[in-house]
């Protein structure tokens, strides 16, 4: 009952409104927006508060119109109605050019077309379009103009929306004219005012009259101009006359005017007593004068706060709306910029895949003497390579906070000489000395993100033994702050190298910073090493200095957080051997299908296969691949993501529908983490990432073809 009531409301209010009778559409969208409150009906309410600030807007109340109109926004953003949303942003617009607030008017209209096209709403953005070439014009920007004006025509015929088709012809009109083509504005201006005429457009015929007026104008011909601009003006005393039928403003009038008789005679009558009373009644009529005249002075000093507080908050209505708008322009920069790094480092990661794999196989295949430092230094191009392209994505991790702790049970001094020995070879290789001094009584069991940590040491170990030719290194672990069972510990890196002048210190955290110019080339590296050392600190609460002397040597400390682990054993250093998982398997039966469609990797997967005895089929498009499965049993799937026809992401879901049970592997170069959801949603078990390193390759279809359960990394 409510809900028929709402729309009666509605559909009276729209009439109101086509018919002028502003004042009646206002009481019957009062009265809708009770009902929708009452029911809880969150679209309308949105709707109707954008109607209200629609006709506030007719009425000159500007300072309504945008609350009302603020109010509309948080709702619609709340709701992600995004449909009425883009009419409320196309209003706001349109208030915000009426004030002469051009580039606020723009950025509205820009928000409101791009959330018509979101929605495929795409009839309503030639009104859009429209108010965006009347601000141009407003802006004499008429070539911008134009094109904004000739894609509305376009819309609005297609749709067939007169009015609008009218109102840009007569705008295209003003454009050409401006642009001295007055052929041409007369013809658009005249299309517009015969679709005006023929469909009693009168705001559009009166707009046409005066835009004709001042074309023949321009051509010298006054008698035309004069008979036009007549027909203006008569037109507009009859619109205007309309308007104060239909406005009660002369109702207000005779209140005010009766107001005012009644005052008069008020006056008067008190002037007739005071001549008649006695100095007493005087004086009680000046003082109640003077108290009056108080009141009054209190009353005008209560109206004007009220409207400084009315002003102040619709400007505060008004920053808020633009901060919500730069917020909205600032998610999609980071979307388009994810969106990017997907595209780009899959584009990167495909041919690199081919460039590492060719390299591996041929070294493996007893190349001649002098081809093997030649496949060397292209296995060492795609291999640095590859760690930028990792690099690039963990810096813009870190800087969009998608970083996530991993705190578990770790031993710190085993995980320091564990990192010095995968280092040592690179240290012997420069003929540097590695020392380690971790201070006596300290813990060795701590709680933490032991990956990152590795990552930090890594880095700046890694760094230390770049520089540092015929040297000596230190790293040095110890407390400098202990409460219950939180140590603060802090780390050294020493170096006796090139050192680091006092001009470059405070750039060397910066990403694609080292040194200079002829450091990069001489030592490599990215430049994003230290950047990313910084940003893993911050979010492991910690701090990085930097104490360095050129010629002398470079000394990096941090300090982390920690918390002690009495409970942990202190796990037992246990050398690793080499060994392939894959030989304590029977293969004879095994199969596996690759699904690639480029020719060199699908060669590629298949070599290292068959090196593993391991023997595939190989198909090169989603299609294919679940028409492969039904007909064969198959234990493994090695999925390409990007391929022609239906992706590899649609191949697993489909392939779900009817085998849950099959191990499906992501054979992709895809990694970032905003992409990962993906593919555990599509069915995926775990995640290979092109190009990968033999030994991870064979874990995984170890894991797979002995029947363990698969945990991946990338997603739960």
């Amino acid at each position: 009952m409510l809900a028929l009531r709402l729309k009666e409301h509605l559909q009276q209010a729209s009439l109101d409104n086509d018919r002028g009778k502003y004042y009646n559409a206002k009481d019957n969208l009062d009265k809708a927006l009770i009902i929708a409150n009452k029911i809880e009906d969150k679209t309308n309410q949105g709707k109707i508060h954008t109607k209200i600030a629609k006709v506030q807007f007719l009425v000159g109340q500007q300072n309504q119109a945008n609350i009302s109109l603020g109010k509309a926004i948080q709702i619609q953003r709340k709701n992600n109605d995004y449909a009425n949303l883009a009419i409320t942003y196309n209003i706001k617009g349109v208030i915000h050019s009426t004030k002469e607030e051009y580039k606020n008017a723009l950025e509205y209209f820009n928000s409101a077309k791009n959330l018509f096209e979101q929605e495929d709403l795409k009839e309503y953005i030639s009104e859009v379009t429209l108010n965006e070439a009347k601000v141009l014009i407003a802006q004499n920007r008429f070539e911008d103009a134009r094109l904004k004006l000739e894609k509305t025509i376009l819309i609005a015929k297609k749709y067939d929306q007169k009015r609008r088709l009218s109102s840009a012809l007569i705008q295209s009109g003003k454009v050409f004219s401006a642009l001295d083509n007055l052929d041409l504005a007369l013809s658009q201006t005249e299309e517009g005012l015969s679709i005006a005429k023929s469909h009693n457009l009168l705001e559009n015929v009166n707009e046409a009259f005066l835009t004709i007026s001042d074309i023949h104008e321009k051509r010298g011909d006054y008698q035309s101009s004069y008979s036009y601009i007549k027909q203006h003006i008569q037109l507009s005393d009859s619109i205007l006359n309309v308007k104060r039928e239909n406005l009660p403003a002369g109702l207000s009038g005779k209140y005010i005017s009766n107001y005012k008789d009644a005052e008069n005679a008020q006056l008067k009558a008190q002037i007739d007593e005071v001549s008649a009373e006695s100095a007493f009644t005087r004086i009680t009529t000046i003082l109640s004068i003077a108290l009056i005249t108080i009141l009054s002075l209190l009353t005008l000093s209560l109206y004007k706060n009220n409207n400084i507080r009315l002003n102040t908050n619709t400007m505060l209505h008004k920053k808020n709306d633009e901060l919500i708008v730069a917020k909205e322009k600032a998610e999609l920069a980071s979307k388009t910029k994810a969106n990017f790094l997907s595209t780009v480092t899959h584009e990167l990661r495909t041919p690199l895949y081919a460039v590492t794999g060719l390299t591996n196989m041929l070294l493996d295949e007893d190349p001649k003497d002098h081809q093997i430092p030649h496949l060397k230094s292209l296995k060492f191009s795609g291999d640095y390579l590859l760690t930028f392209i990792n690099d690039i994505l963990q810096i813009n991790k870190i800087e969009a906070n998608k970083v996530e702790l991993d705190p578990e049970h770790f031993n710190l001094k085993n995980k320091i000489e564990n990192v010095m020995s995968a280092l040592s070879n690179s240290a012997n290789d420069q003929d540097t000395k590695l020392h380690f001094d971790y201070e006596d009584g300290l813990p060795e069991t701590f709680i933490g993100d032991q990956l990152k940590i590795s990552q930090i040491l890594i880095n700046l170990l890694g760094n230390a033994i770049k520089f540092t030719k015929d040297g000596d290194i230190w790293v040095k672990a110890y407390k400098i702050d202990v409460k219950d069972n939180m140590y603060k510990l802090r780390f050294e890196i020493k170096d006796n190298g090139i050192g680091i002048t006092k001009e470059k210190q405070d750039q060397m955290f910066d990403s694609f910073s080292q040194g200079s110019v002829q450091i990069n080339r001489k030592y490599g590296g990215t430049g994003l090493g230290l950047s990313i050392v910084k940003g893993l600190i911050q979010i492991l609460k910690g701090k990085i200095y930097l104490k360095s002397e050129l010629g002398k040597g470079s000394t990096f400390f941090f300090e982390l957080p920690l918390e002690y682990d009495k409970e942990a054993d202190k796990p037992k250093v246990e050398e690793v051997k080499k060994v392939s998982k894959m030989e304590n398997l029977d293969l004879t039966n095994v199969k596996i299908l690759v699904v690639e469609d480029n020719k060199i990797n699908q060669m590629i997967t298949k070599k290292i296969l068959n090196k593993m005895n391991l023997y595939c089929d190989v198909v090169d498009n989603g299609e294919a691949a679940v028409e492969k499965v039904k007909e064969v049993t198959y234990d493994v799937v090695l999925m390409d993501i990007h391929m022609p026809g239906i992706s590899g992401l649609e191949a697993t879901k489909i392939i779900r529908t009817f085998d849950k049970e099959l191990t499906i592997f992501a054979l992709t170069a895809v990694t970032l983490e905003d992409k990962m959801h993906e593919f555990g949603e599509a069915g995926f078990d775990d995640i290979i990432s092109k190009p990968f390193k033999q030994e991870d390759f064979e874990d995984k279809l170890h894991a797979a073809l002995s029947g363990e359960k698969i945990v991946s990394s990338f997603f739960s």
